[in-house]
């Protein structure tokens, strides 16, 4: 199983901590807004990761877990925590 760093725009307040706790991972763009590098997190990482979600003061630096497809999932069945699809795809349809 994988982890992924997400941040919520919309709750971020620019803080900074997650740069200063996790700087392998997070850096602050020229507003003081965190920029994440891409991909799953590094191994050894996931511990400070943790910390620096529960260290955020808007509660917008999100872990998510990755699950991969096991014996028994076809094309389009997920599990519970999997990431899939885009914004565009789960977006209401009128």
């Amino acid at each position: 199983m994988s982890e992924r760093l997400r941040v919520d725009p919309v709750a971020c307040t620019g803080h900074g901590a997650c740069a200063d706790l996790l700087p392998e991972v997070v850096r602050l763009d020229e507003w003081g807004y965190p920029l994440l590098a891409p991909g799953d997190l590094p191994a050894g990482l996931h511990r400070p990761a943790r910390r620096a979600v529960a260290a955020c003061p808007a509660r917008a630096l999100l872990l998510d877990r990755l699950v991969e497809p096991g014996p028994g999932t076809g094309p389009g069945q997920t599990l519970p925590g999997q990431l899939t699809g885009s914004a565009q795809d789960r977006a209401p349809q009128w």
